[in-house]
């Protein structure tokens, strides 16, 4: 299932949140989960997601992301 818009500004603006680098891996790209224009392209795209956090607030945002994304009934890797 692939993402609205709602479900990627929802994911945009909890990821705006925070310090730490969170940044999404599909299919060998990367894309910075803080960009809606980055992040609009790659989540209408796909089906699996991977993000990629690390800062000072890392793991706050891990967690927020994990919710945010089963809010929306997307399955996520976090690393």
């Amino acid at each position: 299932m692939s993402a609205g818009i709602k479900t990627i500004v929802d994911i945009n603006q909890t990821a705006a949140n925070f310090k730490s680098s969170i940044v999404l891996q599909i299919n060998h790209k990367m894309v910075d989960v803080k960009s809606i224009l980055g992040l609009s392209i790659t989540l209408l795209n796909s089906d699996t997601y991977k993000l990629e956090i690390h800062g000072p607030d890392e793991t706050e945002a891990k967690s927020a992301m994990i919710e945010v994304f089963k809010k929306h009934h997307l399955a996520v890797e976090v690393n």
